[in-house]
């Protein structure tokens, strides 16, 4: 099975609880063993993470990078600003998850440093859009 990392940035542990009208009622926990399974389902071996910590967040790029492993990324708020995630998704083969539509909330969070060099995006379908970037990367390993 190949490796997939599905990595998650800053307050996406708190899934569940954090605003569920706009990111759902799904928790954390709940997401990381749906995507495990689900991974499984389509030969994916996936390693879900969260940190808090920029800095965790590059040296997992950088494992992925150096490993030749595909990301799944939620970078949460550092999709609008930090310049040293992009810089180390872009050694990656990434796709780009956000669960709210952007485009239909503050005006800060409709631009992404991170799409430029993304191999896909989703935008809004829930955590469902999670499904859809592993099914992404499946296809563009096979």
């Amino acid at each position: 099975m190949r490796k997939v990392l599905v990595l998650n940035g800053p307050n996406l542990g708190r899934l569940g609880t954090r605003q569920p009208e706009i990111y759902g009622g799904v928790t954390y926990a709940g997401l990381a063993g749906h995507l495990v399974e689900t991974g499984r389902g389509m030969g994916l071996d996936v390693d879900v993470r969260q940190t808090e910590h920029e800095g965790q967040m590059i040296e997992w790029l950088h494992e992925a990078a150096d490993g030749g492993v595909p990301v799944v990324l939620n970078a949460g708020a550092w999709t609008h600003y930090s310049y040293a995630v992009a810089d180390a998704a872009a050694l990656t083969t990434y796709v780009e998850v956000h669960i709210s539509n952007v485009h239909a909330r503050e005006e800060f969070r409709q631009h992404s440093v991170l799409s430029a060099k993304a191999a896909g995006i989703i935008i809004g379908c829930g955590v469902g859009g999670y499904d859809l970037a592993l099914a992404h990367v499946a296809s563009l390993t096979d």
